[in-house]
């Protein structure tokens, strides 16, 4: 895949490893702080399956590596996600779910589609799992883990690292019993403010600044690996965002920078993906990776969203 990736970019067309599709808007819980939620995508039709199908098929064929399913809660549409990973065994699937609609039987179709992770949303332990996400949220993952676990499926989970529960998160109690639940993937997001009022929660330029060396020593500690997202910014010369590192498909198919930024010039519903990421949009942005590097609210295109809205209205 990197091979193929190497000859569009001779050729001028920049194809990114990481996709990542938000399949639905469609939720089963409320969380405090949704990015979905803010983005108001509920009256927007969601791709039907046909798209959805071509849109990965045509991602394959670009030479994309690892296609990220997010939402909403993805596994409303647990069929087509089991189908198009079945179809493309050579992809890496890495799933972003709640957890909470994983049963026996969607455990026993798992077992024989290897390349689906998935990754369950944590916010700590039982006290800051449950503040965010509901009563006994945090008890019926474990149970879930447990099913996993049974069934000998590889998977981890998702963590909002935030101001507030980050030494919680990244502490030995939390990944003790996490691993003893058999998670061997942890997944940090930094918190980004998509709601007002909850600014506090951004983590502070000294966590924001130590997350890295953090996960660093994590993952020679324990027996999983350790991700934060957007992760070192600095290291990479500015955001991966944009087709750098990975592009984002909205659930009715904008070609967006990323999941915290709404913003697209193209709907892929309307073109090819190949089209899409020739958009003068994205490589506007992919010019000029030095105005967003480290920033204080978790993402740099979230932080500077009026000097995006002014590159989107010119492109």
């Amino acid at each position: 895949a990197a091979k193929i990736r190497l000859q569009h970019e001779k050729g001028g067309l920049l194809v990114p490893p990481v996709i990542i599709i938000s399949i639905t808007s469609r939720c089963n819980l409320t969380c405090k702080g949704c990015y979905m939620h803010a983005r108001k995508e509920n009256p927007r039709s969601e791709m039907s399956p046909e798209m959805l199908t071509s849109i990965i098929d045509q991602a394959v064929e670009l030479g994309v590596s690892i296609i990220v399913i997010a939402g909403g809660e993805p596994l409303v549409r647990v069929v087509e996600i089991i189908r198009i990973a079945q179809t493309n065994p050579n992809i890496l699937f890495p799933v972003f779910t709640n957890g909470l609609m994983i049963d026996e039987q969607m455990v026993d179709t798992l077992t024989s589609c290897r390349n689906i992770v998935p990754l369950i949303s944590f916010e700590g332990l039982r006290d800051e799992t449950d503040a965010r996400r509901g009563n006994g949220v945090f008890d019926r993952l474990l149970a879930t883990c447990n099913l996993l676990k049974s069934r000998g499926i590889f998977f981890g989970c998702s963590i909002t690292a935030t101001s507030a529960n980050l030494e919680i998160v990244t502490g030995d109690v939390f990944i003790r019993q996490m691993t003893d639940a058999h998670i061997r993937v942890f997944s940090y997001v930094e918190y980004v403010p998509m709601t007002s009022g909850s600014e506090d929660l951004i983590l502070t330029h000294e966590q924001k600044k130590n997350l890295p060396d953090i996960l660093a020593r994590l993952n020679p500690k324990y027996l999983a690996l350790f991700l934060g997202f957007p992760g070192d910014e600095a290291y990479y010369g500015g955001c991966l965002a944009a087709g750098r590192g990975f592009v984002h498909v909205s659930p009715s198919g904008d070609l967006e920078p990323c999941p915290a930024a709404s913003f697209s010039d193209a709907n892929l519903t309307e073109m090819p993906l190949k089209e899409g990421l020739k958009s003068q949009f994205l490589q506007r942005l992919r010019d000029t990776p030095e105005v967003l590097t480290e920033s204080a609210g978790g993402c740099a295109l979230h932080e500077n969203q009026e000097w995006v809205g002014e590159i989107l209205s010119q492109s």
